[in-house]
């Protein structure tokens, strides 16, 4: 609690809102372009005038979900024409998407009839803001290529090697040559412990297939006589949007001086890895030094989450402080 109120004394001047959850823990918006931080409302101001709106996510945690939530409900509550995109969702399910859209299917049909819990195992995380969405009449795109098919491209050695069928499902004009892309994304995957120096390049191939389906789809939208004047929302895991390589890199290249913004939401500890995902992962270790060479910023906005502290005995408590400011601007936490 000491840091959380160090953190209202210095950002008090700056009118920003640092929220405060029901674990006693800390949270504040940052603009990672001028390092400081920013009040939300001025964050919302700014999203408000771009094209695409990317919302890096961990997918599993509920505190990025509520944000996301809350970002869409608040511009489309401004009036912006918006549409949501979902990695979360691949591609070949629009149809079923689409009844979902007209009303015709409630969410709970909408899982069972694309198979959606087996296919993304967290998918009723994403309800509220789908169940937003449609109240405020934003299509939902479902972006993803379809999961057999990635597969496909990490286990049979690259794009090259792949079923001539199944390589007709992804976009045909694939840029592999990613340098730094592929430089970041070999220091993540190794994370993994099936990957090998042999498996990266596979892997790369197959996180850049992702990459470039969800462009296609959801640049073919923006062009069309539908997604004429709406702003996109895109869900995705931050290691799709971070440093403004993976898929923004490829919608700029589909559609030139398109103007984006991407927010990343902070971990903060929260991640937990089940016993099964824990045998299949291995520590690892970035280092500052490995990400210098890349020269612009992580994401444009940070919401940032102060870390969990550990339970404190029951004997050495202290009343409870709580965080404020003179001025109340409502901040998702």
């Amino acid at each position: 609690m000491k840091i959380c109120w160090l953190l209202v004394l210095l950002f008090v001047a700056t009118r920003l809102v640092v929220a405060e959850d029901n674990d006693g823990r800390c949270s504040f918006w940052v603009d990672m372009n001028r390092g400081e931080p920013v009040p939300y409302e001025d964050i919302l101001e700014d999203l408000a005038g771009v094209r695409v709106i990317y919302l890096g996510e961990c997918h599993r945690l509920e505190r990025h979900h509520q944000i996301q939530a809350q970002i869409l409900t608040d511009l489309a509550q401004r009036g912006l024409p918006l549409v949501l995109g979902l990695e979360q969702m691949e591609s070949f399910q629009q149809s079923t998407l689409d009844r979902y859209n007209k009303g015709e299917i409630d969410f709970d049909q909408l899982v069972q009839a694309t198979r959606w819990s087996e296919r993304w195992p967290n998918c009723r995380q994403y309800r509220p803001i789908l169940e937003s969405a449609r109240k405020f009449g934003v299509p939902i795109l479902a972006l993803n290529a379809r999961k057999e098919t990635i597969r496909q491209v990490a286990r049979s050695g690259g794009i090259d090697k792949m079923n001539p069928q199944a390589r007709k499902e992804l976009p045909p004009d694939i840029q592999r040559e990613d340098p730094l892309y592929e430089q970041l994304l070999n220091l993540r995957m190794m994370v993994h412990i099936v990957a090998t120096p042999e498996r990266l390049r596979p892997m790369f191939e197959a996180q850049i297939s992702r990459d470039e389906m969800m462009a296609s789809v959801l640049c073919s939208f923006l062009r069309s006589q539908r997604g004429q004047g709406r702003t996109a929302i895109v869900l995705c895991g931050s290691g799709h949007v971070s440093y403004g390589l993976g898929m923004p890199a490829r919608v700029r290249r589909r559609l030139p001086g398109v103007k984006d913004r991407i927010i990343l939401l902070s971990e903060s500890g929260d991640v937990k890895l089940s016993t099964r995902e824990q045998a299949m992962a291995r520590e690892i270790n970035i280092t500052h030094e490995q990400l210098r060479n890349i020269d612009k910023p992580i994401a444009d906005y940070l919401h940032a989450t102060s870390l969990k502290q550990k339970p404190i005995p029951q004997s050495k408590k202290k009343e409870k402080k709580k965080c404020h400011t003179k001025e109340s601007v409502r901040s998702p936490s």
